[in-house]
């Protein structure tokens, strides 16, 4: 039985005979050319139209990519010219990342569970950690001291809301994603008193969301979270991660994404930030073949 797989997506066309072309090329010469199939191919010129499109509308946001999207040395080289840092979810991807001549100084590490070994390579090589527990910052200080090496931490905010309707949710009550928002300032006051780098807010609310009014409430709601929590430790956070969400349409009948009004809401919002801030989305469109990047 076959399923409906609806019309050629977007960014893509058919020649006169119907046949796909990717890059301008037919798939059946690529195949002839790869020798079988299944095989991957990667319209470079893609990731470029995204990445501009993003800046247009994101004006002053500096952009990440989440590597976990698409780890292929190939494409990460060459978004790598594109954005401005790349987001980490293992040591796996901290060695390709390093491989591929991503600068440590603007990557950043997330997820539960890292292990001792993957939290020394990162603090040793100069990248953020964002601390998922006071556990996990407290073994991060304790490998810099070891080490001689003054951690980069940043700290992953589990928020009490969530982006409505998204594909995974990472906020809005007990997640493995984070410290609870009432526990956040005494950790980053913990963090600021001992011999680490304090680097700012994670909030990520959720993944994959194609409704632009789900993301904008979610994004207002994230700054202003940053507000208070940085009123409640008593120092501006250097950066404030809001971790994408941007979705992309997997079946038929889902919608692209709007990012344009997302972009003007999110320019409004962070007027609201404290000095000094700096605002980091993950990129959730960069790669077009795979899974949708930017979520952490």
């Amino acid at each position: 039985m076959s399923k409906p797989t609806g019309p050629i997506p977007a960014g893509f066309r058919a020649d006169e005979d119907g046949m796909l072309l990717i890059g301008g090329r037919r798939v059946d010469a690529l195949v002839e050319e790869a020798g079988d199939t299944p095989l991957f191919v990667y319209d470079l010129a893609m990731i470029d139209e995204k990445v501009r499109r993003f800046r247009s509308f994101f004006v002053g946001v500096d952009l990440h990519l989440a590597m976990k999207a698409n780890p292929y040395p190939p494409v990460l080289r060459h978004a790598l010219r594109q954005v401005d840092g790349i987001d980490l979810a293992s040591g796996g991807e901290l060695v390709t990342a390093l491989q591929a001549g991503a600068a440590p100084d603007r990557m950043s590490f997330a997820g539960p569970g890292k292990r001792d070994s993957e939290i020394e390579a990162a603090v040793a090589a100069g990248v953020t950690l964002n601390c998922e527990s006071e556990g996990e910052a407290e073994r991060a200080i304790a490998i810099g001291r070891r080490i001689g090496v003054t951690p980069r931490v940043a700290v992953r905010v589990n928020p009490a809301f969530e982006i409505k309707g998204s594909g995974m949710r990472m906020g809005g009550g007990a997640r493995p994603f984070g410290v609870d928002a009432e526990r956040v300032p005494a950790l980053v006051r913990y963090i600021l008193d001992s011999d680490a780098e304090w680097r700012g807010f994670h909030i990520f609310a959720g993944s994959q969301a194609l409704s632009p009014e789900a993301l904008i409430e979610a994004q207002r709601a994230s700054v202003a979270l940053a507000g208070v929590l940085a009123e409640q430790v008593g120092a501006a956070p250097p950066l404030v991660n809001l971790g994408g969400g941007f979705g992309i349409p997997y079946v038929h009948g889902d919608a692209a994404l709007n990012i344009e009004p997302i972009g003007a809401a999110l320019q409004a919002s962070t007027a609201q930030v404290p000095v000094g801030a700096e605002i980091v989305p993950g990129l959730r469109e960069a790669a077009p073949v795979r899974k949708a990047a930017g979520n952490n």
